[in-house]
């Protein structure tokens, strides 16, 4: 299991290099103990998912509540569909005190 989220933490990290994030390709910003999320719904989530990731729906009407929940000084790395949801959901996120989340986009770069 450690061997898989590191293998998704280096392919997170190239995904996130290409997007013009700062960090060099292939040199994750993550742990391999980050907690993955997948803020898709949970239809999306069925059809396919990174292994290991916890499904937290963003459109639920309690998703703040929800991750509110998490330990705060956890690190976390967020996917969805286009990294649109998963951009809204880090800054929720960070603005309930969560200070090491991570956008790491889109599902099918990610796959």
């Amino acid at each position: 299991m450690r061997k898989l989220l590191l293998a998704l933490a280096v392919t997170f990290s190239v995904s996130l290099a290409a997007c013009g994030d700062d960090a060099p390709a292939g040199e994750s910003q993550f742990s391999a103990d980050a907690v993955v999320i997948d803020v898709r719904t949970p239809e999306e989530y069925t059809e396919g998912h990174l292994e290991g990731a916890k499904n937290i729906d963003f459109l639920s009407p309690d998703f703040a509540a929800q991750v509110d929940q998490l330990p705060k000084d956890a690190e976390y790395v967020l996917y969805c569909r286009s990294g649109n949801r998963s951009g809204q959901a880090k800054s929720i996120m960070e603005n309930l005190g969560f200070t090491d989340v991570t956008n790491a986009g889109a599902y099918d770069d990610l796959k």
